[in-house]
């Protein structure tokens, strides 16, 4: 029998605070550094529930979702391996707190993001903020 190599599902969420904050985790397994709050999904698990517990885990924080965003694939996206990340935009109340593999978590001013992200959340995030300008999603 063949044994087939699909990408792992993901999810990411961008979480939005009040004072135009967004809540980034610094991550404590490489790759180290600042990253949105997700991770994979559990086998049986909805897209949505696995961003909500996601972020529930990393940050602290009940998320509820707002809208699907994007679907990132580049191959290349994650060093580890290849992945495909569902994005969600999603609100919150309170102060993060890192939590699982999570060493910190910490809310942002959208005019203050750090610029060196893991993975491609620099590229997501840059979406984020031009959707937020214009309206527009990204372009296949």
């Amino acid at each position: 029998m063949a044994e087939y190599r699909n990408p792992k599902p993901t999810v990411d969420c961008i979480i939005e605070l009040s004072g135009e904050r967004i809540v980034l985790i610094r991550r404590a397994n490489p790759p180290v550094g600042w990253a949105l709050p997700g991770g994979f999904v559990d086998e049986g698990e909805p897209l949505e529930a696995a961003a909500v517990r996601e972020a529930l885990e990393e940050t602290g924080l009940k998320v509820k979702l707002t809208e699907q965003f994007f679907t990132y694939s580049d191959p290349k996206r994650d060093p580890r391996l290849h992945t495909l990340s569902t994005v969600y935009i999603g609100t919150a109340e309170g102060e993060p707190a890192g939590a699982d593999d999570a060493a910190e978590a910490r809310a942002f001013p959208v005019s203050a993001l750090p610029k060196d992200l893991c993975f491609d959340h620099g590229t997501i995030l840059s979406d984020y903020l031009a959707y937020k300008q214009t309206g527009q999603r990204r372009k296949l």
